[in-house]
């Protein structure tokens, strides 16, 4: 490479791509093919380009070189929040994996109300992704209308429906729910406490549990209902109030690993014996889930895969590839362990 440093005058302007050819010693032509598709350029070449944009610190403009092709290379995945460790797997394996097709992931917060989803994915298609990735199937007409306008790649991701927008990769929460009931049924559980968030999915999977457990007569049970996001601090704050109803529980089913995390925490407080004077169950199979102590009985969900076969959705579309399985059903497996 040749050592030619950029003159006083020319650092005084923002560095340009011909900037970093003549400190690479390539025509601007390779440049610009190392930097918008380098998985088509040489990797000797690539690592020469990277190292004249860090010494001119030239910073590609994405959006001007996509103008002729029509591409930003920007996926924008939007998710309800960052805080909730059960995203966070989905989330780093669609950036993987989009990485890996050259694209970059532009991650935006949605919240879980329709006025907020739409008003920040509306907020980011002016940026002009190539694709978009949402959380769950719900969304308001006027998002619906807007991403049709668009007309680019779209990916459901965390739930299941026969009719995507476009794409989908999830589960169903009701079958969640109904082979929770069921694990209750075979194991007798009938005293039945329940702490659990006010979203849609979570509703679908206590439905389904409802409804299953009603096949077979009608349960006793007592709901502690808590906002999002799911804490350890919520759980044991939920645990307290359904033991000071001053009712005998013989299980505790949580809508999250983080809340059985700490119902179970709450239970020892209170000279409580899990799984011997009551069981714990909860959902996500969280990293500490099987080490916790007791160990926590839950369901377990890919959501490193689900992130992995979004993001590979949206990239086969947009190479032109013919997407024979739009909807991705990943299922789910109930884990027994020791608190169940």
């Amino acid at each position: 490479m040749k050592s030619e440093k950029i003159s006083r005058n020319t650092a005084a302007r923002a560095p340009t791509l011909e900037d970093v050819a003549r400190v690479s010693g390539l025509s601007s032509m390779t440049v610009s093919r190392a930097l918008n598709t380098p998985q088509r350029v040489r990797p000797d070449t690539v690592a020469r380009v990277m190292e004249a944009v860090r010494a001119t610190g030239y910073i590609p403009n994405m959006l001007a070189g996509g103008l002729a092709s029509k591409r930003s290379k920007l996926i924008a995945v939007a998710v309800p929040q960052i805080n909730n460790s059960m995203f966070a797997d989905t989330i780093q394996a669609i950036s993987d994996e989009l990485s890996a097709r050259g694209y970059h992931m532009l991650l935006c917060v949605a919240g879980y109300t329709h006025e907020s989803e739409t008003e920040i994915v509306a907020a980011i298609l002016s940026r002009r992704p190539d694709g978009v990735v949402l959380t769950g199937i719900h969304h308001s007409p006027e998002l619906k209308k807007t991403l049709l306008n668009a007309n680019i790649p779209v990916v459901e991701i965390w739930d299941l429906t026969p009719t995507p927008l476009d794409m989908l990769v999830g589960f169903s929460h009701e079958k969640i729910g109904d082979a929770i009931g069921q694990f209750l049924l075979t194991k007798g559980l009938s005293r039945i406490g329940m702490i659990w968030t006010e979203d849609r999915r979570a509703a679908q999977r206590k439905q389904g549990m409802l409804d299953r457990l009603r096949q077979q007569g009608q349960p006793r049970i007592d709901e502690v209902v808590i906002p999002l996001p799911a804490t350890l601090s919520l759980g044991r704050q939920s645990a307290q109030k359904l033991f000071s109803l001053k009712r005998e529980f013989d299980v505790l089913v949580c809508s999250s690993d983080t809340l059985a995390q700490g119902a179970i925490m709450e239970a020892e407080y209170h000279g409580l014996r899990v799984p011997d004077d009551l069981a714990v169950i909860g959902f996500g199979d969280l990293d500490f889930a099987a080490d916790n102590k007791p160990a926590i009985t839950t369901v377990r969900v890919d959501r490193w895969q689900i992130g992995k076969e979004a993001a590979t959705l949206l990239a086969d579309k947009l190479a032109g590839e013919n997407i024979d399985t739009p909807i991705r059903d990943i299922g789910f497996s109930l884990v027994e362990r020791e608190s169940a």
